[in-house]
């Protein structure tokens, strides 16, 4: 029977449904770790459609943007985009975002839960600017091809990914409508994410289902996806990150941060960070022995031999690769792998610090 909705046809094909900041994501499709398979060695199909999606119009809209975030947007062409930091003047955290430069505007993805926090933060900003915010996610849903063969299933399909991280094309897909193809790869191989009109999605999910099978892929959940992620490491805002964190903390220097670019908010606090040295902690891997693998849940906290605390973890996983790890904060001096730290009660053993990605 053919599915008039992509939560329909989902929900044919297994899918356990589950919230995850409000939403109703895709969990599952009853085989986590075949799925987790297909992120990292061939291609997984996971919906990702539940994120946040802002628009931004108008004749400023690039000149505000960068004064906005702490990356280079004002140097982006159409076609190109980058990866950046929403911070306010203390240079905490207040999201981190893919932005999209397109012809006539710009696209920001990012967290689900946020658009009504991002949107704000924005527009308390906009001032004489000539700049729109528009609530994107009701009219294009966002379907992601990640692992090492989507470029071989997008050529299956008539597609090509972009060169570079974050270039997109626009790309009419026979009776789907125009499809944006962004290269995003999001869990540590490669990737695209494929923006499609809300009425196109269920069939366009048929079709890059098929193309996915043709590679030996097959559909991923949330699952999945969070264990490919915190195998390479990648933080997640509102888990790894909040709104207490600064980008470099995180590790964000590299991804997101240009120390170049014109003046933005929060900009003096990061620049006196790089010029006076390091943060006070610092995001790291953390391997957990059999006892802490029972008892761990997001917000853990380790302790050093004297007992005072110097860890925390945030995301925590059993991979079928790497075991039981985790992704969490280390105090400076207590950052550099190998070192064991104990887990304070109610969760009882062991973690050792380790360099992310796991290996």
């Amino acid at each position: 029977m053919p599915a008039d909705s992509l939560h329909d046809y989902l929900s044919q094909q297994g899918a356990q449904f589950g919230d995850v900041a409000g939403e109703q994501v895709a969990q599952n499709y009853g085989n986590t770790n075949a799925e987790h398979q297909a992120l990292t060695e061939s291609v997984g199909l996971a919906d990702l459609s539940f994120r946040g999606c802002l628009a931004v119009l108008g004749d400023d809209r690039v000149k505000f943007i960068n004064g906005q975030v702490t990356n280079e947007v004002a140097g982006l062409k159409p076609g190109q985009g980058c990866y950046a930091a929403l911070i306010n003047a203390k240079a905490k955290m207040q999201a981190d975002l893919h932005v999209y430069r397109l012809d006539d505007e710009l696209i920001l993805d990012f967290e689900p839960g946020l658009v009504g926090a991002v949107t704000q933060r924005l527009e308390s900003h906009i001032i004489a600017d000539q700049a729109e915010l528009i609530d994107a996610s009701p009219h294009f849903g966002l379907l992601s091809l990640q692992g090492p063969k989507t470029a071989d299933t997008l050529k299956v399909l008539g597609l090509s990914l972009p060169g570079e991280p974050f270039a997109h094309v626009k790309s009419p897909l026979a009776d789907l409508g125009e499809v944006y193809v962004m290269n995003n790869g999001r869990y540590g191989t490669a990737g695209c994410d494929l923006y499609i009109p809300a009425a196109s999605l269920a069939k366009a999910a048929v079709r890059l289902a098929k193309g996915i099978e043709g590679q030996g892929g097959c559909l991923a959940g949330w699952q999945a996806t969070e264990i490919a992620r915190v195998e390479a490491g990648i933080p997640r805002f509102g888990i790894d990150m909040d709104n207490n964190t600064l980008p470099p903390e995180a590790n964000l220097e590299i991804r997101a941060i240009s120390y170049t670019k014109g003046c933005y908010i929060g900009q003096e606090i990061i620049a006196r960070i790089r010029t006076y040295g390091r943060v006070n902690r610092t995001l790291v891997g953390y391997r957990l022995d059999a006892d802490l693998a029972k008892t761990a849940i997001p917000g853990t906290k380790l302790t050093d031999d004297s007992g005072k605390t110097v860890g925390t973890l945030t995301s925590v996983i059993d991979s079928p690769k790497s075991g039981p790890i985790a992704l969490g904060m280390a105090k400076r001096g207590s950052e550099s792998p190998g070192q064991v730290l104990s887990a304070r009660e109610p969760a009882q053993g062991q973690a050792i610090v380790a360099e992310i990605p796991f290996r």
